[in-house]
């Protein structure tokens, strides 16, 4: 469980911060994002960079975890960071299910609860 957990983890965020990417340089629409909120582009640089930088810390922390990096963090800082990430998925999932877009409600809503749930099997682990 805790292989599907860490490998499951890694490749979903690979392709959340490939989708986050792919939005920044606007080959996908930004109203697919953010509760389609989003009014013009220099809000879609506010929201995106910053959630970018933070997919690329969750994947690097999830690379630790799966000791794939070659980094070692304590581990009370490695548990702290996967509880951090479990409410913010979490509190992601709640977002997205009440979000005006269709595919953020119907298709990122359980793909934030599957990180949820695998961040909390390796936070137990």
């Amino acid at each position: 469980m805790i292989a599907l957990a860490q490998y499951g983890l890694l490749s979903i965020l690979s392709l959340m911060l490939l989708f986050h990417l792919l939005i920044l340089l606007k080959a996908i629409p930004y109203a697919s994002v953010w509760g389609g909120r989003l009014k013009n582009d220099q809000e879609m640089y506010r929201f995106e960079t910053p959630s970018i930088l933070i997919n690329a810390l969750f994947l690097a922390i999830a690379l630790i975890k799966a000791e794939l990096l070659g980094i070692h963090l304590p581990e009370l800082a490695m548990q702290i960071s996967l509880w951090i990430m479990a409410a913010l998925f979490a509190f992601n999932t709640f977002g997205n299910l009440m979000s005006k877009n269709r595919l953020e409600k119907m298709v990122f809503s359980p793909i934030t609860l599957v990180l949820c749930t695998f961040v909390v099997i390796l936070a137990l682990s």
